[in-house]
């Protein structure tokens, strides 16, 4: 099977070449907006900008992939509040070209969602939950799954929940490094206790992306961690598991913050449909702890 992965130099983009490099059945296309920054020893890498639809046309036209795991996206929730129009070009005009790609050219799309789309009222939710997005962000990538939805392709939506781990050149941070960081620079941080989350290690995504591709499953499936706690309760697990001061670990709540963007309070997600239908099973918290710390001491 081929497969093409976009972003491939975001966490989830590094984490899942590193897996598929390892699958002799899979022949790898990675590929990204700038030069890669790992190693790729069994596959190619390209240049690929999202949002320029004649690049997607021409480089899936030409490779032909089986599936497009599409992990390639504006993240910065404020950034999408503020630059709407850069937040809608690569959230959602991307999507578009993709959705045109895959129609010419008989391709399954994996695309990757977020528990963003919900309003936050209740949680951990399913996937028959009724999306309701509060920021922008959230819209753009409703917008994306609405598309994909009434398109005429194959394709699998899969939502998850503030991705965690270690990426090869560590350009972007997470709660559990910026944690861990902030810690044992001996800062206080204020960490809101508020707000409800099933925090995912990037590994176990990468799982449940590739599990969805080899299967070519049709649907929305939630792809997430498994222990439903707040960002409060992430810092002083961390804390603990890595032998740095918790009393440096102040709770507050969300009103103490000025953010563009709101959050939704409380999401999470139940992940038995894909346990059941692709096989999926994360690590726990603390299981996800221990395969990050190893990552940082090579």
């Amino acid at each position: 099977m081929k497969i093409l992965v976009t972003g491939a130099n975001g966490l989830l983009g590094q984490k899942l070449v590193s897996l598929l490099q390892e699958k002799e059945d899979i022949e790898l296309i990675a590929t990204a907006r700038g030069k890669s920054v790992q190693t790729i020893t069994r596959g190619t890498f390209y240049m690929l900008d999202v949002t320029d639809k004649n690049q997607v046309d021409t480089l899936i036209s030409a490779t032909k992939p089986d599936v497009i795991i599409h992990t390639a996206a504006m993240t910065q929730v404020d950034d999408c509040e503020t630059k709407r129009d850069a937040c809608v070009l690569n959230n959602v005009t991307a999507v578009e070209h993709l959705i045109e790609a895959c129609s010419k050219n008989g391709v399954h799309l994996v695309h990757v969602s977020t528990d963003f789309i919900f309003d936050g009222t209740h949680g951990p939710l399913d996937e028959t939950a009724e999306p309701n997005p509060v920021n922008f962000y959230g819209e753009s990538k409703l917008a994306a799954e609405r598309l994909i939805q009434a398109s005429n392709i194959s394709w699998s939506i899969l939502r998850t929940v503030l991705v965690y781990g270690v990426t090869n050149d560590m350009s972007r941070s997470n709660i559990v490094l910026w944690v861990k960081k902030s810690l044992e620079e001996g800062k206080t941080i204020s960490v809101v206790n508020d707000q409800w989350r099933t925090p995912t290690l990037a590994e176990d995504l990468a799982q449940g992306c590739y599990l969805a591709a080899v299967k070519k499953a049709t649907g929305v499936f939630n792809i997430s961690g498994k222990d439903f706690v707040t960002p409060f309760d992430i810092a002083t697990q961390t804390a603990t598991f890595f032998g740095l001061d918790p009393s440096l670990i102040q709770p507050t709540d969300s009103t103490k913050f000025r953010q563009p963007a709101r959050r939704p309070m409380k999401t999470g997600f139940i992940i038995d449909k894909a346990k059941k239908e692709l096989g999926y099973e994360p690590h726990s918290f603390l299981e996800g702890l221990e395969i990050l710390s190893k990552q940082l001491t090579r």
